[in-house]
């Protein structure tokens, strides 16, 4: 079983992926890990890549899109967490976090990412707007698809007032039942 999570910023993808991951015994991946080795590779922040992809034709969007196509031939049971990973891994369990923008902005202002790290809460807000509108006009052009879409998904989950935790286990109950 392959299970795919996307989601809008501050949803809480890699944290309840990763818990998730944990909790069914399975190997866990990040896309936005692979975005940020990416930037460490070219020794750059992950905000000035997400900058260069914007106007790079998309080829840092393509490496990091092959790596996950690649991982989701050569491997299963797994669970991957990456906002087009459900695109690239068509026969996975496609599943979408969605968050109100001042909660996913107030999550990532709190999150201790140094390359992410906002001085002000309002900044932050305006940087996930940018992220969103950024993410939605490279992927609308690159392959014609609206990555925050939830008819794409097998199981959309709104994670604003549930912790991780609560998250995890409404996921494992769907899984559960045979969807």
């Amino acid at each position: 079983m392959i299970i795919t999570i996307a989601g809008t910023p501050g949803s809480g993808k890699s944290t309840v992926a990763k818990l998730l991951a944990k909790q069914l015994k399975l190997k866990h991946y990040s896309a936005g890990d692979f975005m940020r080795e990416i930037a460490k590779e070219r020794k750059i922040s992950l905000e000035t890549l997400q900058k260069q992809a914007e106007h790079d034709h998309g080829d840092i969007d393509r490496e990091i899109d092959l790596r996950t196509k690649k991982l989701g031939v050569a491997k299963d049971n797994f669970v991957i967490d990456g906002r087009l990973a459900w695109h690239f891994i068509p026969k996975s369990k496609k599943i979408f976090l969605d968050v109100e923008l001042a909660t996913g902005a107030r999550r990532i202002f709190l999150q201790e990412r140094s390359d992410e790290h906002s001085k002000e809460y309002l900044e932050a807000v305006n940087k996930v707007k940018k992220r969103i509108a950024s993410e939605q006009e490279r992927y609308k052009k690159y392959y014609g698809i609206e990555p925050y879409n939830p008819k794409h998904f097998d199981f959309v989950i709104d994670t604003t007032e549930r912790t991780p935790e609560e998250v995890v286990d409404e996921i494992i109950q769907w899984l559960d039942h045979g969807k």
